[in-house]
């Protein structure tokens, strides 16, 4: 067993859970496991394939990353257009969730440049059925690789659940191909092999046909789904209005399959459930849909009956939840199966209201061994001849993890003495304190306090670090900012510091000021801004540069999150432009409303809950660039306290691109919209420009993504921050206890490891953000690896010795953006660029 600790910021303790939002199984998320081509767990034997050039080209030289034999697999005959008669064929001995595959064409040192452009996969859960993987769309076909050395990864959406696995080259004209592959995902546990059950149906609400078939089901289809799997066990929970599904592009009511009382004479759908081998179930957990205004329920009651051998038996398990008439949210419902017995379960689910619509259903059962002697009476006896070496291991585990939880609690203790004594030595050698006070300036110079000052802010935030050399002095801070520097030094407040370390770095030099001394935590417990308490104070004047604006005229549209402290809403804003500066514009007419963002804090939200609100709203309303998202305005007179913030017409950066293509032939015949290099440069270039201005002021982002970006007319981009709290998204962070979340696949190797954020992680975070725009965010960074392996990673990077893994070179991208990227993550913080030179560098690749 192997233990090992993350360094994280005091506020996010050590226990790490990883969840799915609506406590949806994340079964795409987390099985993203090389399942043994590559790492030679798959056995040469479990290797095939249709034909082969000669022995040294054989399937078992088809493995990812291996330069065995002449490097690949290669067919015995040139692969003929729309030909699918050439397989390479893998058996992985049992049941796996396949959610990713990826390909390589044939090296060998320069010799041989074969590879497949395209390919398809066929699969099968028992060696005999077929059939044939196609995405949501229905696409069979898989671009494959475009040269023959680079791995090319491909989401399998929907995932696959087989045991024995196809990759067919296919061409568009007359081409030898080889072919080296990896499968990834992991083990499928459930066991499940296959349910049937009645077609879904079309729903017609207010005039909107709602389909709520099962569209990727790979069984026999006729009036009944037959011996397949399919939308029920894709690991997608549906979205609580089923009128939308996540991100597919797909029709109204895709996530659900669904089924009308009018259709079912005895009031009941029955599913019947066929697994692997006999097992002993102990509960079934089935989600569904609970929109009750739109006569949508969940079931009643659910009666399951079981088979172990030929016969049901007799003794059905029945199962009534409680119906709830309130909360509208879709939800897991869990039923009870009382440890039974079976090979099959058959379930009826009794009717509530007029629909009944379910997105994902899943089984825990435990592994039982079967024992059978002549003579014996045929029951099901319980293989316990290991409990006893269960129990040991179990009761070893225990002290190895108190031993642990003492360790790290001592090194705690010790690690706050030294922290304390360390801040004890820095105050004695300050000539001069800072004391926040009615979010006003109190200086205290040479030991004399003022009347009315205290000792000690009271502040409740916590410096991480002490100050180090990378600390800026406010003095200098102060003349970055021009609409405060005046009317300070007239007023003779600016306060002036000996700092206790060595000078900073000269002017005109890429400097990285240290923003962690103050963390804003945002309205939904996301990250949002984060600057230097020096920083925070200024900005946070007495005077809002944005008006109170009346919330009768707010129309709320969708929720587009929802975190700790309030919720997120896009709304439509009428009479907006009365509010706004001169030197702000709308694409819109003045009698027109206006699509908006608005973060609405909830009225129990504690005392510090509020004052980060208020603290955040006098911050963002003195952001202002053309790139960065503007506050247009509040309603602070009364609760719930919102913050009104401008949302583009084309939503953010990742949803808009993972919707087009890059221009070219396959764009061409798929007639999909597609972007230019060109618009990719120019919506980086923008991006690059809005993260100098906050740069300038020292601000630090710290979630810099796609999914923080929004889009508007003519590529235009501004930054925001409020796209972690969209359920879209939860994928793309690492839950901590409590509610913090980190996007680790962003994040620098100091952030993760020492929770150090700084300008230099902003620019670490850039680098994957250009990275993103330039795959068209059809991936995930590191998608090929878990969060725990993106963890390991950043260690390799803290080592630096060579061995960490970076994101690979996109297709569209040209040499010289992809080595700006590489610059961005370089280890030291201080080789990094500055956004101020990002953005000369855009501009020049441009040129």
């Amino acid at each position: 067993i192997i233990f090992w600790c993350v360094r994280l910021p005091v506020s996010q303790k050590l226990e790490v859970l990883v969840h799915n939002q609506q406590g949806c199984p994340d079964f795409a998320g987390v099985c993203r496991y090389p399942l043994g081509m590559s790492g030679g767990q798959i056995e040469d034997k479990d290797i095939s394939a249709s034909s082969q050039w000669s022995e040294s080209t054989a399937a078992r030289y088809g493995r990812l990353d291996f330069e065995d034999g002449d490097g690949a697999w290669c067919p015995d005959m040139s692969v003929e257009p729309e030909s699918t008669k050439e397989f390479l064929q893998i058996d992985l001995r049992s049941l796996h969730f396949i959610t990713l595959v990826g390909t390589q064409g044939r090296h060998a040192g320069g010799f041989g440049k074969e590879f497949a452009q395209m390919y398809q996969i066929k699969y099968s859960r028992n060696g005999r059925r077929w059939v044939s993987w196609r995405n949501r769309h229905g696409r069979q076909v898989i671009e494959g690789n475009k040269n023959a050395y680079d791995t090319v990864l491909k989401d399998l959406e929907p995932p696959i659940i087989a045991r024995f696995v196809r990759f067919m080259p296919i061409t568009d004209h007359s081409m030898n191909v080889c072919m080296r592959v990896e499968l990834y995902g992991c083990e499928w546990l459930d066991g499940l092999v296959s349910y049937s059950a009645p077609i879904g149906q079309l729903m017609v609400h207010r005039g909107q046909h709602i389909y709520l078939n099962d569209s990727v089901y790979d069984g026999e289809v006729g009036y009944r789904w037959v011996k397949g799997l399919g939308q029920l066990t894709d690991g997608v929970c549906g979205l609580d209005d089923f009128t939308h599904s996540h991100v597919y592009n797909v029709w109204p009511g895709y996530d659900y399959v669904g089924w009308t009382n009018e259709s079912f004479p005895g009031n009941y759908v029955e599913i019947l459930f066929e697994f692997d081998r006999i097992r002993n179930f102990t509960t079934m957990k089935v989600h569904c849909n609970n929109m009750f205004p739109k006569k949508v329920k969940t079931f009643r009651q659910a009666t399951c009956f079981f088979r172990s051998s030929s016969d049901w038996e007799p003794t059905p398990v029945t199962f009534s939840p409680v119906m709830d008439d309130v909360n509208p949210s879709a939800r897991f419902v869990t039923v009870a199966l009382n440890n039974r017995m079976a090979s099959s379960i058959k379930c009826q689910y009794f009717f509530a209201d007029a629909w009944m619509m379910f997105s994902e259903i899943t089984f825990q059962s435990a592994k039982y061994l079967l024992r059978f002697s002549p003579g014996d009476d045929p029951t099901h006896k319980v293989d316990d001849s290991n409990t006893r070496i269960l129990i040991g291991c179990l009761v070893a585990i225990i002290f190895i993890l108190v031993a642990i939880i003492v360790i790290i609690l001592w090194r705690q203790v010790w690690q706050k003495m030294l922290e304390k004594a360390s801040r004890r030595m820095l105050d004695d050698e300050l000539t001069a304190s800072l004391s926040i006070q009615s979010e006003t300036f109190t200086y205290n110079n040479n030991n004399q306090s003022s009347a009315g000052s205290e000792q000690e802010s009271n502040s409740t935030y916590e410096r991480i670090f002490p100050l180090g050399p990378d600390y800026q002095e406010p003095s200098r801070l102060i003349r970055k900012l021009p609409e405060f520097s005046l009317s300070m030094e007239e007023a003779g407040e600016i306060p002036h510091f000996k700092s206790p370390v060595q000078a900073g770095p000269q002017e005109g030099v890429p400097h990285y000021a240290e923003a962690d001394i103050v963390n804003l935590q945002g309205v939904t417990g996301s990250n949002t801004y984060s600057v230097p308490a020096i920083t925070m104070d200024l900005l946070s004047g007495k005077d809002l540069a944005v008006e109170e604006f009346p919330r009768k005229q707010l129309t709320f549209k969708e929720k587009l999150g929802e975190g700790q402290f309030g919720e997120v809403h896009l709304c439509e804003a009428e009479g907006m432009q009365e509010f706004m500066d001169k030197d702000f514009s709308f694409d819109v007419s003045n009698n027109q409303p206006v699509l908006v963002a608005v973060k609405m804090l909830r009225e129990d939200a504690n005392k510090n809950a509020r004052t980060d609100f208020l603290k955040e709203i006098k911050i963002m309303s003195r952001l202002k660039d053309p790139n960065i998202v503007r506050l247009l305005g509040v309603c602070v007179c009364s609760d719930p306290l919102c913050m009104i913030t401008e949302y583009m017409e084309n939503g953010d950066l990742n949803q808009f691109l993972s919707r087009h293509e890059p221009e070219g032939q396959i764009a061409l015949a798929c007639n999909a919209p597609t972007v230019s290099y060109s618009n990719l440069h120019h919506m980086a270039t923008q991006i690059a420009s809005g993260m100098k201005y906050l740069s300038s002021l020292n601000f630090v982002h710290r979630d810099l993504a796609t999914r923080n970006c929004l889009v508007g007319k003519d590529y235009t981009i501004k930054i925001a921050d409020f796209g972690m709290s969209r359920n879209l998204y939860s994928g793309d962070y690492y839950r901590i206890q409590g509610r913090a979340v980190l996007p680790i696949r962003w994040m620098a190797w100091e952030s993760i490891l020492l929770g150090k954020f700084t300008t230099a992680s902003d620019v670490w975070a850039f680098g994957v953000t250009l990275w993103e725009t330039f795959t068209l965010c059809k991936e995930q960074p590191y998608s090929q690896l878990s969060d725990e392996q993106v963890i390991e990673n950043t260690g390799e990077f803290f080592r630096d010795q060579q061995r960490q893994i970076y994101l690979p070179q996109p297709a569209c991208c040209p040499d010289p953006i992809y080595k700006l990227m590489l610059s961005c993550w370089q280890r030291n913080t201080n080789e990094r660029p500055s956004f101020q030179e990002i953005h000369q560098t855009l501009l020049g690749c441009l040129v």
